[in-house]
């Protein structure tokens, strides 16, 4: 935990230009989860390396528990 929050760290192949990490980022996260591409989504840091990433049809409780 950082500040209170949770967080993952994850790394992509990706280059980071145009979007093309944060879109792999969130397709891993998405497959990780078994959830459709369209229900991850990076909120807030998509030019920074510290991401918020928003999770949407699944509570907190069951990302986190498949996440680890």
């Amino acid at each position: 935990m950082r500040g209170g929050r949770r967080f993952l760290k994850i790394r992509v192949r990706a280059a980071p230009t145009e979007g093309e990490a944060n879109a792999a980022l969130e397709q891993l996260l998405a497959r990780t989860l078994g959830l459709p591409k369209s229900a991850v989504r990076v909120a807030r840091g998509a030019t920074a390396r510290l991401k918020q990433v928003e999770v949407t049809g699944m509570d907190e409780a069951v990302v986190a528990s498949r996440l680890g």
